[in-house]
């Protein structure tokens, strides 16, 4: 085997240099330097550490001789786990888990492998915790462990050791901040050694077909020993949303090989463990007594369904020279350039007033269908008067104040019959071309019809 060696570069000029140095000689830039591994100097003269990277000897083939049959699908025991990943786990695929510490990734993985352990051989890695707390997790869990296999380490070399021999159909390694390998001297948890344990772990996941799921945890910066330096190595990328302290959880897909990017699932955290939200349009609406000023329902759409959400809207008097637009869940930059159009082409002016707006659960909403929305529920809190109820809205507007149809409006209707919606504003290009029984549709192609009905 080649002795490899290692050096240290510079992230911001490129400069090598064989020892670590506070500040780099080259650009001058301080604590830049990261460990790497220099193949170049190793004593055989070349190596063989990324041969067969992708399970297969390297070779030329033709595409139209390439075998197209699709590999079956693992499940992994949880169908909005298996809705995001675009229906099920694929053999010898890498996914990466990230969110912030606590948020559940540990949890629901845990729940997948005890549900795939019922058919298909496991194995749990954990470098994060002992072999007993993950089994009293379980037990607290109410889970099933007969065949479930655990191994405690840290250093990659042991752990695809180790899997050679268990030879699991799917495996979890909890976390990769935890993982080193030999060939780097640096802490675990740093860039380098992230990098090099993971590219490690891809490697064998590719060569033996073995179906591996990475537990990455997302520092405040999100670059400095986190799962962005390994969303470019892995096949699909998972990322956990939801405050630690509430009771929803959405798992997003935003980088996904064999399904829809943007795909959502939803979570709810209960005392033992996670359980599925099957109808999350039921989660994220308010039930009111009362009708009340500043809320607007709107049908968004997530991956492949799509999903009724409540926006909140709150207009009140500044006194400050510079008001405030403040945004959860929605761009806020966005809300500017609506509160200009509604100024110029609706002679509401909001100069004079803090803006602030809200998707209620805890749900980003990035699609430009919540225009129409939000600026119901900005209306309808300036003027103080409730939107009436039962009403959906969705659509997007553009700088000319005229209003443009949304992909997918049909399901989106469809989407609001089921939960007992009867009247709708959409785009006039999203008006169905036959009507949609007990939905009453009011198509709208500028923002003055828009507040027409309002």
């Amino acid at each position: 085997m080649a002795k490899t060696k290692t050096i240290y570069v510079c992230q911001e000029c490129g400069s090598e240099t064989p020892q670590w140095a506070g500040q780099c000689g080259q650009c001058k830039a301080w604590n830049s330097l990261v460990e790497h591994l220099d193949e170049k100097k190793s004593s055989s003269g070349k190596s063989s550490r990324f041969t067969g990277y992708a399970g297969e000897k390297t070779k030329v083939v033709r595409m139209d001789k390439v075998d197209l049959s699709e590999l079956p699908r693992i499940s992994s025991g949880l169908s909005e786990l298996d809705r995001v990943l675009g229906g099920g786990l694929v053999p010898g695929s890498v996914v990466l888990m990230g969110g912030d510490p606590g948020i559940g990734k540990s949890t629901i993985l845990l729940q997948s492998l005890c549900k795939i352990s019922e058919s298909d051989s496991v194995l749990y890695v954990t470098g994060e915790e002992s072999m007993q707390q993950v089994t009293m997790r379980a037990q607290r869990l109410g889970l099933a462990t007969g065949e479930f296999d655990l191994l405690t380490e840290t250093q990659v070399e042991n752990i695809t050791a180790q899997a050679l021999l268990q030879k699991p159909k799917v495996m979890v390694v909890d976390s990769i901040q935890t993982i080193y390998t030999e060939l780097l001297q640096s802490a675990p948890g740093g860039v380098a050694q992230v990098r090099e344990s993971a590219a490690q772990l891809v490697r064998f996941a590719k060569q033996t077909g073995i179906t591996l799921l990475v537990v990455g945890h997302v520092t405040k910066d999100g670059a400095l020993a986190g799962p962005r330096v390994l969303e470019h190595m892995v096949d699909a990328v998972l990322y956990f949303e939801g405050e630690r302290d509430g009771r929803l959880r959405l798992l997003r897909a935003v980088k996904n090989r064999f399904g829809a990017v943007n795909e959502l699932g939803v979570f709810a955290m209960t005392d033992t463990g996670l359980k599925q939200v099957k109808n999350p349009s039921a989660i994220f609406l308010s039930k009111y007594q009362d009708p009340v000023a500043g809320s607007a329902v709107m049908a968004t759409w997530e991956g492949t369904r799509p999903m009724l959400v409540e926006i909140q809207a709150l207009v009140d008097s500044s006194h400050a020279p510079q008001p405030k637009r403040i945004a959860v869940g929605l761009d806020h930059q966005r809300i500017a350039m609506l509160l200009a159009v509604l100024n110029r082409h609706g002679g509401i002016a909001t100069f004079d007033q803090d803006v602030f707006a809200n998707v209620v659960g805890g749900v980003r909403v990035m699609e430009t269908s919540a225009d129409l929305a939000l600026i119901a529920a900005i209306i309808s809190s300036l003027r103080n008067r409730p939107l009436e109820q039962h009403q959906v809205i969705f659509g997007e507007i553009g700088l000319a104040g005229e209003i443009r149809p949304v992909p997918n409006g049909q399901e989106r209707l469809n989407e609001a019959v089921k939960h007992g919606f009867k009247k709708a504003i959409v785009p006039q290009g999203n008006v169905p071309s036959k009507s949609i029984k007990g939905l009453q549709v009011h198509g709208v192609s500028r923002l003055e019809e828009v507040l027409s009905y309002l």
